[in-house]
């Protein structure tokens, strides 16, 4: 049975290129990797500005034109059918959050392993300091819309709803919010970069097809977490936003989606 297993399965669990400065440790691999899913989004925005914003002689929509306009609607669409209104910058943000978090899950895909120890361009997603910090943001500005919506103490008030005795339970639910946010993206990702690197133990004539196999099936994870990721932001500045009633048919309809 021994003889089945690979020779080597050194395979190192959370490392990273490290930097410590003033008592402090950054993850240099997280950090230019966000930096360079940031630098792809940013480039496709203004890419896209400047095809939106272009002049055109006959007065035609330009097809980048037509497939923002028709991604944004669509977007819109369905987020008011199931949400109600929701304030004008929750999609262009939860669009926003889609691509980085897309192309951040994708890095790990492109063949820049140099070796065991140095790998170039991981997915910045499978550590939990890009998940956690992107979860604390967005929960953050959600708290802040439903004060600046409601008042610190309509907000508030909310915990106590529909009953008083369920405030323990409100405040609990509130605070894990962030938590699942950062591992449920963390979990699925990390997973996959396990995945590709004991697929990389199997020799190379053996391994290509499960190799190609697993990062067909890891795209389209990455694109399913990038998608939940961003929906759960929306779900949350919905439910910030409305009041009781509809804050519990937002949480029914939270509990009625299927889980991924």
């Amino acid at each position: 049975m021994t003889g089945l297993l690979p020779l080597d399965t050194n395979i190192e669990i959370g490392h990273h290129v490290e930097r410590h400065f003033l008592g402090l440790t950054f993850n240099m691999d997280t950090i230019w990797t966000t930096l360079v899913a940031g630098a792809i989004v940013l480039i496709l925005g203004f890419w896209a500005r400047s095809a939106l914003t272009k002049n055109t002689t006959d007065h035609v929509p330009t097809k980048v034109q037509l497939l923002w306009e028709t991604i944004v609607k669509e977007v819109t669409t369905q987020v008011e059918d199931n949400l109600g209104k929701v304030p004008a910058f929750v999609v262009p943000l939860a669009v926003a959050l889609f691509f980085f978090i897309l192309f951040a899950n994708w890095l790990e895909l492109l063949p820049t392993e140099i070796n065991d120890h140095l790998h170039l361009l991981p997915a910045p997603t499978a550590d939990t300091n890009l998940t956690y910090a992107m979860a604390i943001m967005a929960m953050v500005g959600v708290w802040t819309y439903g004060i600046r919506e409601k008042g610190l103490g309509g907000y508030l008030k909310h915990f106590l709803e529909p009953f008083p005795v369920l405030l323990p339970l409100n405040i609990l639910e509130e605070l894990t919010k962030p938590i699942t946010l950062a591992l449920r993206l963390f979990g699925n990702i990390f997973a996959g970069g396990i995945m590709l690197a004991l697929i990389g133990l199997i020799p190379f004539y053996a391994s290509w097809a499960p190799n190609l196999l697993w990062k067909l099936f890891d795209m389209a994870i990455g694109g399913i977490q990038a998608f939940i990721f961003a929906l759960l932001v929306i779900l949350y500045f919905g439910m910030a936003g409305a009041g009781h009633g509809e804050h519990d048919e937002h949480h029914e309809d939270l509990e009625s989606a299927p889980a991924a």
